[in-house]
């Protein structure tokens, strides 16, 4: 690897290309998942041959990307907290409404989707604590997952309605009054 990646002079120019290595590192990811951004079109490159580059410009971004969640992220990720409580009260029967799910969304899903659903398949088989770390993470891949979650249908109506609720209530902001009655 290019010992140039991680000068200071070097981090100066956002149009460096970078190979998919060199931006995992960066990204203190894996080549895969970098790879990954880039097949699901949430990292720009370019190929060279058969390798892809990607601007230091674009792995900066990505990597200072704030935190903070959009008010509709918050919402799925409140979603996502509640529908691991009920993952975590009955796996099997949870997993095999995911598993269910994956398959009626895969007949009627191409591209980019049909990515995640593929990544949500591998999940539901896998490890019960990977599913659950995935499905609340607050990164980018979490934020992805969700919106292609195949846990429709785990939490009832009355359970959905209750958690949006509560979540609207834990978003008003506190009075600096204390209402003592």
């Amino acid at each position: 690897m290019r010992t140039t990646v991680f000068d200071s002079a070097a981090q100066n120019d956002p149009d460096e290309q970078l190979s998919t290595g060199e931006a995992a590192k960066l990204l203190n990811s894996s080549r895969q998942h970098v790879v990954d951004l880039c097949q699901n079109g949430l990292l720009s490159f370019t190929t060279i041959g058969t390798h892809r580059r990607v601007r230091r410009g674009d792995v900066d971004a990505l990597r200072n990307r704030t935190e903070r969640l959009t008010s509709d992220q918050q919402r799925s990720l409140w979603l996502a907290y509640a529908i691991a409580g009920r993952i975590v009260q009955d796996p099997p029967a949870a997993l095999s409404l995911a598993t269910g799910n994956i398959e009626k969304m895969k007949a009627h899903t191409r591209g980019s989707a049909s990515n995640w659903l593929n990544e949500w398949t591998k999940l539901v088989a896998g490890p019960l604590e990977v599913l659950l770390t995935s499905l609340t993470a607050r990164d980018l891949r979490g934020r992805e997952l969700r919106q292609h979650s195949p846990f429709a249908g785990l939490l009832s109506d009355a359970e959905r309605v209750q958690v949006l609720d509560a979540w609207r209530i834990g978003r008003q902001p506190v009075s600096d009054e204390t209402d003592v009655s």
